[in-house]
Order: C-alpha cells, then structure tokens, then sequence
C-alpha cells in the first residue's frame, strides 16, 4: 500500500484537485506519519488512505488490540493523561472509538471489554470515573484523585455512546446485558438534571442520547430533555479548564443526518465547520486547548484530534 502522501501527489499528477475539502489533507498526512501514534495513523489511513478497505479495518483493530489487558479492558496509555497499564473506563471510550471506526469489520474482543465493563460497573449500573491507579507517573490529577466508588455520569455517558456506535454493526455488543444495564443508568441520571450540568457531562449526555436514540425512543426523549442547556451557538466553556478551554458544536454533534442536529440551525453548524477548517496548522495537524500532562499525551492528543477534525470535515462534505 502506497503512503498517503504519495496517495495525493499521484492523483495531483493525474490532475485531480481535492477540492470538495477546504484542508491541506497532503499535510495533514504528513503530520500523522511524523507524529502521530500508530493507532491513530491507523485510523487516519483508513479514513483517508489508498488500499484494501479490508486491510486497513483490520490494521486499525490491531492497532488498538496492542493496549488490551488479559482481564478483557483497556489501559496502557490509550487515553492520552491516563499513561498507567491498568485498564480503566476511560480507555474502554477509546477502545469503542477505534472498533466503531473500523466498521463493519468487528473486533472479536468487542464482547470481552463488554464483560470487562460489567465487572466493574456499579450497582446503580454507572462507572466510576477511574479505578484505583497502581503507577500515577504522567496522569492527570483528575484521574489519580477520582473517587473509585462513585458512578460518574460523565464517563459512563462517554463509554455508552462509543458502545452504542459499535452496537450499530456488532450483534453482540447491541444485545449484550452490559449495554442495556449503562443504558439505564444513563437514561435516569440525564432525566434527573434540572440544570445545565459541567460542560464534559454535558457534551456526552448529549452523544450518548444521539448514538442511543438508534436503539431506544427514550433516548431522543432524554436528547429533547437536553436541548435547552446546549447554547445557541454549541459553545460549552469548560469551568476550571485550561484558559480558552471551550467544548463546540462538532465535539458532541459531529455526523450530520443525526437527531442531535435537530437541537442545532444549520447556521451553527456551518460556522463551526469554518472554525473546525481554519484550526489547521502550519505543520498539517491540529491542537486541542486543554492541558495535557506529558508531553508524549501532547503529541498522542494532537494525531488523536487531528483524525477526528479530518473525519468530521470529510462526513460534512469539507
């Protein structure tokens, strides 16, 4: 399979132009083979790259296979701040990320991070934000203080919704007992917010209402419910975040012919589309404005976000 790189200057050769995107993809590219971890050239390289379809989902579920743990989970630094080995749900969110990007193609360990995350859910059926951390060298505070034995909708949400998008083409992660247990707990804990919660619970109450309403009518009840905390404009400023630190429009509404756009004017969604483009950098990739806690977790957020901006301005029409 030729680099993606070479993919572009052949076809510019050829004389194609690329001009239904409004981002430098050649650039980007590079950035990736440059910076990027495997996982995440992986991913970009299905989304972007020349080859057998087949292959490359393939590559991108070994890639992600490279940070499971015996026990069924995920850890090993797939989420970026949590370097420790020990599986967490944090890393369960990225796990469903790469199987949901890889599809239709399913991982046969899909199932075995299901009953992993059965194991270790709570009685009220929620997750806790992390579990008890063996080695906090390079993780973020939050992860190293988190409370062990409180459910916190903020990760279940998030870990819900990525389930959800697998369950879309996996038979066994849609009916798995596991899915319809944090299903619950996430449809009871949103209804019960009378207020506009932190701005991370709310970005994924909100993706985990979208990706669940495929499923269940609750869900597009609860997404409905949510409606009135999301600003006009999709801008959720992060209190206590880094300076700036602001969750948009595209962070929880990324795919169009969603029903969370319906809570959106296709105005706000075109501008953040334009703000999304214009975030490119000189060197191809893209940043993210929250602080990260090791310089390797910089660069891993950097390919990480940059593969999602690409997937999210190409799914637009960008």
């Amino acid at each position: 399979m030729l680099p993606v790189t070479e993919v572009f200057k052949i076809a510019r050769a050829a004389g194609s132009t690329f001009t239904a995107m409004t981002i430098d993809l050649e650039r980007a590219a590079s950035f990736m083979a440059a910076h990027a971890r495997v996982l995440d050239r992986r991913r970009f390289d299905l989304l972007v790259g020349d080859g057998a379809p087949a292959r490359l989902r393939t590559s991108v579920l070994d890639a992600v296979d490279a940070y499971r743990n015996p026990d069924g989970g995920y850890g090993w630094g797939l989420e970026p701040d949590l370097r420790a080995w020990g599986s967490q749900p944090a890393a369960a969110l990225h796990a469903f990320e790469a199987m949901a990007d890889a599809a239709p193609a399913t991982s046969p360990h899909a199932v075995g991070l299901c009953d992993w995350l059965d194991a270790v859910t709570h009685a009220d059926g929620g997750l806790a934000f992390a579990l008890p951390i063996d080695d906090p060298a390079a993780c973020a505070p939050f992860w190293v203080d988190a409370d062990p034995d409180a459910s916190s909708l903020q990760i279940t949400a998030a870990v819900a919704a990525r389930a959800h998008r697998v369950a879309r083409h996996d038979a066994e992660v849609a009916h798995h007992p596991w899915l319809a247990t944090v299903t619950r707990y996430c449809i009871d804990a949103i209804r019960a917010l009378d207020a506009a919660p932190f701005a991370y619970v709310l970005s994924f109450a909100v993706q985990f209402a979208d990706a669940a309403a495929d499923s269940t009518d609750e869900a597009r009840g609860v997404l409905d419910h949510l409606g009135p905390f999301v600003p006009h404009d999709g801008a959720l400023v992060v209190a206590g975040g880094a300076e700036g630190e602001t969750l948009h429009l595209l962070d929880f509404a990324p795919e169009p012919d969603r029903p969370v756009r319906a809570l959106l004017s296709g105005d706000a969604v075109a501008a953040d589309l334009d703000r999304l483009a214009g975030l490119q950098q000189p060197d191809g990739g893209w940043v993210v404005d929250f602080d990260s806690f090791s310089p390797a977790a910089s660069l891993e957020w950097r390919g990480y976000a940059t593969v999602r901006a690409v997937a999210t301005l190409r799914a637009n029409g960008r």
